[in-house]
């Protein structure tokens, strides 16, 4: 399952005003939830993507290729793809990681904790998406090793 089909079914979510949503495609189950935000809390201009407070939780994994290393949350809290809400992102698919770069913030208990690559590498997939709750153990990023 990809970003651009998670963000379709969160667009859905907001269109059709559900809280939750849960969906199964190719062994793979996706939990999408959010809390409606009360009445005239959102200001400016409208959003299209929904908050979302879920993961993609499989089913079933194949086992991982041998040349990825797959970089899971080590705790529950807020993913932020940069260190501002301007700002660029740490980094992107295909973006050369060394170990120790920052990949990405987890927001946990009001601290902004810093995940960094252990080793060397290329980001092969995103796993979750800026401002997503992830739990103990979500995969955040797919890194290919390299030699």
């Amino acid at each position: 399952m990809n970003e651009e089909n998670i963000r379709k079914y969160a667009v859905l979510m907001g269109e059709l005003g559900l809280t939750a949503i849960e969906i199964t495609e190719n062994n793979t189950v996706l939990r999408l939830e959010r809390n409606p935000a009360p009445a005239g809390a959102r200001g400016g201009a409208a959003v299209a993507v929904p908050d979302l407070a879920g993961t993609a939780a499989p089913a079933a994994t194949a086992a991982p290729a041998e040349d990825l290393l797959v970089v899971r949350s080590p705790m529950v809290g807020v993913f932020y793809a940069s260190p501002a809400e301007n700002a660029e992102n740490f980094v992107s698919v295909g973006s050369r990681v060394k170990k120790g770069d920052t990949l990405c913030i987890i927001e946990a208990m009001k601290l902004m904790n810093e995940i960094t690559a252990e080793e060397d590498g290329v980001i092969a997939e995103i796993c979750a998406t800026n401002g997503q709750i992830v739990e103990y153990g979500s995969d955040l990023f797919k890194i290919k090793r390299v030699s």
